[in-house]
């Protein structure tokens, strides 16, 4: 899959999402839909933003005993998603249960990624709450490995993480960034943020966008702006 801008329609209800959506006359922009608005309007927004041609990155980030994520998985993935994910921190054997579950009897399947540790997270917290002592990046580093081994096709990590995770896991091995903002942005909750530009010169494969662009004057232009930047 081609890296690409993924934009989080993080929307309380699918009226304020195709409203968003409806500002794009001539882009389908590849689209995040989250716990949001995935819990506010179940599967039917899923197949009903598949229909108008986007491409989709469900992120509901399981995590459980692989039992019960191997069976949510088998229900993802009658959706037509090109992308789902899990935390990393369930462990290996609720990764490759999740796979077995989300793939198809043809052997067909949505690419599967993990997530490392949410860009909120830092140091200090990692610490004084998670109870993880080792550096922040190793710890990253061992749950892309742990994914990779268990046969996921790549991480959600911060884009400064981004080219470490290529290097230790092949570059065939994806990263979806999110944490990303414009260089006159506001940072909001992240804690490891950089630019799109600065993304694609760390080795990101996707970055994920939401408030820079969904709550943008003009959104399409500030879509515009950040497949320019990431993209080139």
């Amino acid at each position: 899959m081609a890296k690409d801008v993924i934009v989080a329609c993080d929307f309380p209800s699918a009226e304020d999402c195709f409203r968003f959506l409806d500002c794009f006359s001539q882009e389908k922009p590849f689209v995040k839909i989250g716990m949001e608005l995935y819990y506010a309007e179940g599967p039917d927004i899923v197949r009903e933003i598949k229909q108008r041609g986007h491409k989709i990155f469900l992120d509901l980030k399981l995590h459980d005993i692989p039992n019960t994520v191997r069976k949510a998985m088998r229900v993802l993935s009658r959706l037509d998603v090109d992308i789902v994910n899990l935390h990393a921190t369930g462990g290996s054997n609720m990764m490759k249960a999740a796979l077995d579950g989300l793939t198809r009897a043809d052997g067909s399947r949505p690419l599967l990624i993990a997530v490392t540790q949410l860009t909120s997270t830092d140091q200090s917290l990692m610490e004084s709450e998670l109870l993880i002592k080792k550096p922040l990046d190793e710890v990253v580093m061992a749950y892309a490995q742990n994914a990779s081994a268990s046969g996921l096709d790549g991480v959600v990590c911060s884009p400064l993480e981004a080219s470490r995770v290529h290097e230790v896991c092949g570059e065939s091995f994806f990263t979806v960034t999110p944490g990303v903002r414009f260089a006159d942005g506001d940072a909001g909750d992240q804690k490891r943020v950089t630019t799109p530009a600065k993304a694609r010169e760390l080795g990101a494969d996707f970055i994920v966008v939401g408030r820079p662009i969904t709550q943008a004057e003009d959104p399409v232009a500030a879509y515009r702006k950040c497949i320019e930047e990431f993209l080139g």
